[in-house]
């Protein structure tokens, strides 16, 4: 069990909090919460009733248009009913929101390991969310070899899960980011010029 499982009784409380608190003002009905969370609705329901007797979040009826799956393909709808949003003046907002970003969402060799099985990892660079940089314009960059596109979305998707924000990432093959760095491709200097950690570095980039 993690410190901030233990502190705050369980990991599905800590998704959920995360969630509200890096979507400042931003309704989600308790279906959306199970999705972005991963957790079941069982959970959700309950975790959320807990969140409210703290204030942290309020009820409050609401419409909103969201992406449903219908067969094979994905269609807007749009729905009313209850909708849960972050309370912006709950008394201790940004000590929160300090503990559970600095705490658990590093750029170490945890987030290394993630990318283990998206191919041959050349070039591995975090930024924005994972250094507390909020103005980032990309907080992830991979780039490497024979590169499992599909892996590294479910990856993305099971970080912004357990971080409870989504993730700006750009995944290149070697060939492609080499070249780009020689042309001082914009995207690219937007992410080296600026703060970030290099976590895998197999081209030496300068």
């Amino acid at each position: 069990m993690d410190t901030l499982t233990a502190l705050f009784g369980s990991e599905a409380k800590v998704r959920i909090i995360r969630l509200f608190l890096f979507n400042q003002g931003i309704p989600f009905f308790s279906r959306e919460v199970a999705v972005r969370s991963k957790c079941s609705t069982s959970t959700v329901k309950r975790e959320l009733n807990t969140l409210m007797k703290a204030d942290l979040i309020r009820r409050r009826k609401i419409t909103k248009e969201i992406q449903v799956k219908h067969g094979k393909s994905v269609v807007a709808k749009k729905l009313k009913g209850d909708g849960y949003i972050l309370n912006e003046k709950f008394p201790y907002l940004n000590p929160l929101k300090t503990l559970l970003t600095v705490a658990s969402i590093q750029a170490d060799e945890s987030l290394t390991k993630c990318f283990a099985s998206a191919g041959r990892i050349k070039y591995l660079v975090a930024a924005g969310v994972f250094i507390q940089n909020w103005d980032s314009r990309v907080d992830l960059l991979v780039v490497g070899e024979e590169l499992n596109l599909s892996k590294i979305e479910s990856i993305i998707k099971n970080i912004e899960a357990e971080i409870g924000k989504e993730i700006s990432y750009s995944a290149f093959d070697t060939q492609d980011f080499e070249y780009r760095l020689g042309i001082h491709d914009r995207l690219v200097r937007d992410i080296l010029d600026y703060p970030h950690v290099t976590l895998i570095d197999k081209l030496n980039v300068v």
